[in-house]
């Protein structure tokens, strides 16, 4: 593999070196994992196929989101179905993708995968958005909703919103593909699933192209994209009490998110403003973060993939994390730095 696509391999989280003793890499609520959805994955069935329609799950998911349950299209994960609908675009004759400024690195790669130029306007083009984004867990600027735009809007920070409001109304989130991985705000990101809502027609004939669309993603897709313990941690999402978990602890991310923003200030770095559970910062000096894991065992995410060189991304995590990794930081300043790591 060259070293260009081992780049766009790079992601937070457990790594050939293992788990990191103290991962700030990830996006995952610090707060997780939820009680009772790790319940229920635990409880899961793994001896027993899932049904192949997901019937079930795919009522609970409509309800749950009020819309009829022929819009919901399940997924191994937000990675599968990047990959998934840039291979259905393809096949509709598309040619171009439009990409924010700063975003994941699977919606380049599943891109370039299947030969979609990079465009500067997404007229005809597949358009991804995020909200919060992906590193900087700001606001989507700007939107392209007409027909003329197939646009897909990664939703997987949403509930770990910590401020601002989102910038579509419910009427312009029915215009787009809306893509969910509750994973991450659950604390359960081993478990890999995902599902997306279809945009709801605003005539006859544009609801035959969306339920053709639907169908043509349905078809492309693998045989069981979720395995039991995918399905029992969306069936987990949208209990009461599992939503209840999550905006009981939102409040106590603000807090770490205000102390773990001071303290990297107050060590010099530049912090970008953020919405969500992690923002990027800048330090001071060019930082090792190979030498910070190793003899710190602390894991920061470098942002080079995302077009930041120089710059890091940080979840939010909690004050004893938040003390290890100012140690760390005062301590590595006398380990050379080597500036490579961020060209």
């Amino acid at each position: 593999m060259t070293a260009q696509a081992l780049s766009s391999w790079v992601h937070g989280g457990v790594d050939a070196l293992g788990a990191a003793r103290v991962d700030f890499s990830t996006n995952s609520n610090a707060c997780g994992p939820c009680p009772p959805a790790l319940a229920a994955v635990q409880a899961a069935d793994a001896t027993l196929y899932p049904d192949p329609l997901y019937s079930a799950l795919r009522q609970r998911l409509a309800a749950f989101h009020r819309v009829r349950p022929e819009r919901v299209l399940l997924a191994g994960s937000a990675s599968e179905f990047i990959f998934r609908i840039t291979a259905w675009a393809w096949q509709q004759g598309v040619r171009r993708v439009q990409l924010p400024a700063h975003h994941y690195g699977d919606n380049a790669r599943a891109a370039q995968a299947w030969g979609l130029q990079r465009a500067a306007d997404g007229a005809g083009a597949l358009v991804w958005g995020c909200e919060p984004s992906s590193p900087l867990g700001q606001a989507h600027q700007p939107w392209c909703l007409d027909a003329a735009h197939t646009v897909v809007l990664d939703r997987a920070y949403a509930p770990l919103r910590l401020s601002g409001a989102p910038s579509l109304s419910d009427a312009q989130l029915d215009l787009v593909w809306q893509l969910f991985t509750p994973n991450k705000a659950l604390g359960l990101t081993g478990v890999r699933a995902a599902y997306v809502i279809a945009p709801a027609g605003a005539s006859t004939s544009q609801q035959g192209q969306i339920d053709a669309a639907v169908a043509g993603l349905n078809l492309i897709a693998p045989s069981w994209p979720l395995g039991a313990h995918g399905v029992a941690l969306l069936q987990a999402w949208v209990m009461p009490e599992v939503q209840a978990w999550l905006f009981a602890y939102l409040p106590t991310l603000r807090d770490w998110k205000a102390r773990q923003i001071d303290m990297l200030q107050n060590l010099g770095w530049t912090c970008l403003p953020s919405e969500a559970n992690f923002f990027c910062a800048q330090p001071p000096q060019p930082l090792d973060l190979a030498a910070l894991r190793a003899a710190h065992g602390i894991k920061l995410r470098d942002c080079a993939s995302f077009g930041l060189p120089g710059w890091v991304r940080l979840g939010v995590l909690g004050p004893q994390a938040q003390a290890l990794l100012a140690c760390g930081l005062q301590e590595n300043k006398l380990i050379p730095a080597h500036v490579e790591h961020f060209q």
